[in-house]
């Protein structure tokens, strides 16, 4: 099919409204094996198998990630059958990698929006530095709860522990060096990387009601941030008092180039 500038967001915009009835599927289902393929096939027509969009979507496992526990006085239903808690969690994976596939295509809309497709194929995109956005999304979805032996117990180690991995990845990054004056007030990204445009911020979940307070303070962040950057990765290191992660990354779907991440410990 020959794409032009809109059939290609006729069919993402009907790629985007579909997420919501794949809630109610399983992982690898046929409706979701369907709309994986459709979307596969879109982004490398229009993108290229090079692009973060592409490498962003086809990095996602839909299932939950990592290491986790089941059963316990906590969760007496998977003490009694833990075969089906197991599947609980991943299908809780599942849908959280349809928040973040929402988010990945929701940003590629914005590309074709504003740019013609012969400059987004192969493009911008494309090149070490826009890479370097990918490697931070994988490094918030695969290794960050990995350097936590012990729950955090403020911002500050959170912060501590993603800066390792950013050194033991060799992303270049700058710490809390921007300031951004906006309304009467001045923003600090925790981290910059000027080379992909992006400001990273990350947050603890520590405490009851602290869910809602993050919202506020990232949609803040994010009026701030634009400012100056056209890529914003908010990472939310939950204790265990976010109980919808897809609920709460929802509140953020309509952000253009804003990526959130919640990562359990």
């Amino acid at each position: 099919m020959k794409w032009t500038n809109d059939s290609a967001l006729i069919e993402i915009d009907s790629l985007i409204n579909s997420i919501d009835s794949l809630k109610n599927v399983e992982a690898f289902s046929a409706d979701h094996v369907y709309w994986h393929q459709k979307v596969v096939s879109f982004l490398e027509d229009i993108f290229g198998k090079e692009s973060r969009y592409f490498q962003g979507f086809s990095h996602l496992s839909w299932r939950r990630d990592g290491s986790f526990l089941v059963g316990g006085i906590g969760d007496p239903d998977g003490s009694y059958n833990p075969q089906a808690a197991i599947e609980r969690e991943h299908h809780k994976g599942y849908q959280a990698h349809l928040g973040t596939a929402r988010g990945i295509l929701l940003a590629a809309r914005d590309q074709i929006q504003h740019n013609e497709l012969g400059d987004v194929y192969r493009g911008k995109d494309t090149g070490p530095e826009a890479s370097l956005l990918l490697k931070v999304i994988n490094l918030a979805e695969f290794k960050f709860r990995k350097v936590f032996r012990n729950p955090p117990d403020n911002e500050r180690v959170v912060q501590d522990n993603f800066e390792n991995l950013l050194i033991g990845a060799d992303l270049p990054y700058s710490r809390e060096t921007e300031s951004i004056e906006y309304s009467t007030k001045t923003y600090t990204p925790d981290f910059s990387i000027f080379k992909a445009d992006l400001a990273i911020e990350m947050k603890i979940c520590s405490k009851s009601g602290r869910e809602k307070e993050i919202i506020p303070e990232i949609n803040d962040d994010i009026l701030a941030y634009k400012t100056k950057f056209g890529n914003i990765i908010f990472i939310v290191y939950d204790l265990g008092f976010i109980r919808d992660v897809e609920r709460f990354v929802s509140n953020f779907q309509d952000q253009e180039n804003v990526i959130v991440k919640v990562v359990k410990h």
